[in-house]
């Protein structure tokens, strides 16, 4: 390994070494002088083992194994509330029920009205839509005192919290109205022959616009919350984008082979649209409608009639149809599974957030309303997952002040 010193130990092999403690080290002097090393092997056929420098344990006793701030969060399998819904029309392409700002969820069983206080836990009935009527969907306006409620007749009746009383009648429409969507003042609605109409709630010539280019039903619409475009999905397996200063559709979108009910905005990047489809498609689509490209996509396999964001985790929630009627809690962007839900004995056909996030409701064909607590509030000093995108704050501050011009 070393010539030099391989050299001069064997010239020094028979020599008799020296016992004298100055001969000795006069000779380690000279040998380090030429560069020699007395200690080193002449031939080295396998390296040493490495030293593992190891703590004592009286040292690493007392360490924690992990951060005990840091606690795992686990999703409770079961619901925290069980509420009956006798008579709930199991009917995919409605939307029977919604959650108010005020804390107050709205549910519609045949022709009445029932409104469910989640704070009290009081429940009554709104009113009577009419005793030859059917309630085809119900929606919150933004600040949570009004429920618009669609008729499968045609008209739309706007109902007031406060009085619980019956305040308009909007006629005008001939088909089913399954889903609306509020934007402020403005109410949409979407009809079985394919078309979506804007209400404006405080003119008595409500209707403001017609969007037509669904081939069939639509069955889902949902406003962005800054109100710069409207989704919408249809029984024509189709989902479009609509600008609000245009009637025609900005993207049309045909990836899905079924219908179309399921439509979330991701509340902290704007842009992100995801869509789920019925049951010949069992597909959850992730759109880019800034540049109307699609992001990802996960096969859910099964129905999908509704797709929830977490306001605060950086995760969805999925409610399904046939054949497992359940509901999934998944990661996003990754969209890995966070976990299972064993949801109703038959197909879930709606579903609500509270206002706080934390919990979801959900309504199925089994007549049964259950509440899961899906995200708990993060504790006080423990970060949230979710940090809004620059370009989204850019974007919402050019919405307002937009807002503040008109």
């Amino acid at each position: 390994m070393d010539y030099a010193s391989a050299q001069f130990k064997i010239s020094q092999a028979d020599k008799p070494k020296p016992t004298d403690r100055d001969s000795i080290e006069y000779q380690e002097q000279i040998a380090k002088a030429c560069g020699i090393a007395l200690n080193q092997r002449i031939l080295t056929f396998k390296a040493d083992a490495p030293v593992i420098e190891r703590e004592s344990l009286r040292t690493t006793w007392n360490r924690p194994l992990r951060n005990p701030n840091a606690r795992q969060r686990r999703i409770r399998t079961d619901p925290e509330k069980i509420l009956d819904a006798p008579g709930i029309t199991d009917d995919f392409y409605l939307s029977l029920m919604d959650w108010s700002k005020t804390n107050v969820l709205a549910v519609a069983l045949e022709n009445t009205v029932f409104v469910h206080n989640h704070e009290t836990g009081e429940t009554e009935a709104l009113g009577n839509v009419g005793s030859q009527e059917t309630v085809g969907s119900v929606q919150w306006s933004p600040d949570g005192n009004f429920l618009a409620v669609g008729l499968v007749s045609g008209p739309i009746q706007v109902w007031s919290l406060e009085t619980m009383k019956r305040v308009r009648t909007m006629k005008g429409r001939i088909s089913r109205v399954g889903v609306l969507s509020w934007d402020r003042a403005m109410l949409s609605s979407g009809g079985r022959d394919g078309s979506i109409w804007h209400h404006d709630v405080r003119t008595p010539e409500h209707k403001i616009a017609a969007l037509v280019a669904h081939e069939s039903a639509v069955c889902g619409l949902k406003w962005r919350p800054d109100g710069q475009m409207l989704a919408s999905g249809g029984n024509d397996n189709k989902v479009m984008l609509w600008d609000a200063r245009s009637t025609l559709p900005r993207m049309v979108k045909t990836d899905h082979q079924s219908a179309v009910k399921a439509l979330a905005w991701c509340p902290w990047h704007l842009p992100t649209l995801a869509s789920g489809g019925g049951r010949d498609d069992k597909m959850v689509h992730f759109w880019n409608t800034s540049t109307s490209g699609k992001i990802a996509s996960v096969n859910t396999g099964a129905q999908v009639t509704s797709v929830i964001w977490s306001t605060e985790y950086k995760e969805f929630f999925t409610a399904h149809g046939f054949p497992n009627h359940h509901l999934s809690v998944w990661k996003y962007p990754s969209l890995d599974k966070v976990a299972d839900l064993a949801g109703h004995d038959s197909r879930v056909l709606h579903t609500a957030i509270s206002p706080d996030g934390e919990y979801v409701v959900t309504a199925a064909a089994d007549e049964n309303l259950k509440f899961w607590k899906v995200w708990e509030k993060r504790r006080k000093g423990v970060k949230s997952e979710i940090k809004q995108d620059e370009n989204v704050d850019e974007e919402l501050a050019m919405a307002t002040r937009r807002l503040s011009i008109r």
